[in-house]
C-alpha cells in the first residue's frame, strides 16, 4: 500500500517511468473482466511493461483442447509474471506448480481475488487514514462473492470491525467466518442493510452473481434482495464510504453516484497504482 501511493503519481500520467521496461506480463482472462484485466495492463504500460494474452480463450489453443497446464507452460515460456483469471477456483494455485514464472490470482471461481483485497484496502486506508477500528459491512453475495472471501480476513487482519450483510443463503462461508475470528475478528451478522448503518463507517457492495448459482430458481428468490439507494442513506453517518468491486447491476442506484457516499469508482481506478506496485514488487523493480 505505501509502495501504490508513491506509484499514484505516475498511474496518473503526472510522471513517468520505464520501470518495468523489457518486461513482459502474462495476462491470461478465462472469464470476462473489465476492470481487472485493464488495470493490470494500464499497470504495465504505465511502467513501460508489455502485455500479450487473451481475454477470452475464444482465440486460443483452449478451443482445440489444450489444458490449463500446458497453456500455463507456454505463456510461462513467453513472459515474465502471468496474472490469471479461471472460472475453477485453485486455478491459480495449479497454475503457479506448472509455471516456473510468478503468478498472480485475478480471481479463481467463487474462491479468493487477492489483488482485489489490496486495492480495497489501500482504498480504505486511503480514505479513513487507518483501517484499524473502522466499521466495514459487507453486503450482498457473501457466499458466491470472492472478492468478500478474501477481504473479510485481510480486514480482520488490520483489525477492522466486520459486519456481514447477506441474506440467509448468501451469508459468508463458515470457514471464512471461521479464518476471521481465528485472526481475531467478532463479525456481527445481519440480514437487513439498515440493521448495519448506524455503524458502518464503509460499506462495502456486492452483487448478486447469477452465474454462480447451480440452481437459477435459487437466484431468482434473492435477485434484487438490497438496493441501496438515497432514501435508504438517510440514515447513514454523514462520511459514510460506499464502495463496490463492480460491476453493478441493480444494487446501487445511479442516483448515489453523485453523493459524497460514492466511492466506487475512485476504488476502481486504485486498480492500478496497487497492481504497478504489486507487479514491481513481485519482479523485484521497486527499487
Amino acid at each position: 500500500m505505501n509502495l501504490s501511493e508513491k506509484m499514484l503519481p505516475i498511474a496518473l500520467g503526472e510522471e513517468r517511468s520505464d520501470l518495468l521496461s523489457g518486461y513482459v506480463l502474462g495476462s491470461l482472462f478465462f472469464e470476462t473482466s473489465t476492470r481487472t484485466r485493464l488495470s493490470f495492463a494500464s499497470a504495465m504500460a504505465r511502467l513501460a511493461g508489455t502485455t500479450l494474452g487473451f481475454d477470452q480463450p475464444l482465440g486460443a489453443s483452449i478451443q482445440k483442447g489444450e489444458t490449463l497446464a500446458d497453456t500455463i507452460k507456454m505463456v510461462d515460456a513467453y513472459s515474465d509474471v502471468i496474472v490469471l483469471r479461471h472460472g475453477a477456483e485453485g486455478s491459480a494455485r495449479l497454475a503457479a506448480h506448472f509455471a516456473a514464472k510468478p503468478v498472480i490470482n485475478a480471481g479463481d471461481g467463487a474462491g479468493q481475488h487477492p489483488t482485489q483485497t489490496i486495492l480495497d484496502l489501500y482504498t480504505i486506508r486511503k480514505t479513513k487514514g487507518k483501517i484499524n477500528g473502522i466499521n466495514v459491512a459487507l453486503v450482498g453475495d457473501l457466499k458466491y462473492g470472492r472478492t468478500a472471501h478474501s477481504l473479510a480476513e485481510a480486514l480482520a487482519l488490520f483489525g477492522a470491525k466486520l459486519i456481514f450483510v447477506a441474506p440467509q443463503m448468501l451469508q459468508m462461508p463458515k470457514e471464512t467466518v471461521r479464518a476471521v475470528e481465528k485472526l481475531g475478528g467478532k463479525p456481527k451478522i445481519f440480514h437487513k442493510v439498515e440493521e448495519s448503518l448506524p455503524d458502518a463507517d464503509v460499506m462495502y457492495v456486492t452483487r448478486i452473481q447469477k452465474e454462480r448459482f447451480p440452481d437459477l430458481a435459487e437466484y431468482q428468490k434473492v435477485a434484487g434482495a438490497y438496493v441501496v439507494d438515497n432514501a435508504l442513506l438517510k440514515d447513514a453517518k454523514p462520511d459514510l464510504s460506499i464502495m463496490h468491486p463492480l460491476p453493478r447491476i441493480d444494487e446501487i442506484h445511479s442516483e448515489v453516484d453523485k453523493t459524497p457516499h460514492a466511492l466506487y469508482f475512485q476504488q476502481a481506478f486504485n486498480g492500478v497504482p496497487v497492481r504497478m506496485a504489486i507487479l514491481a514488487l513481485i519482479l523485484g523493480a521497486s527499487d
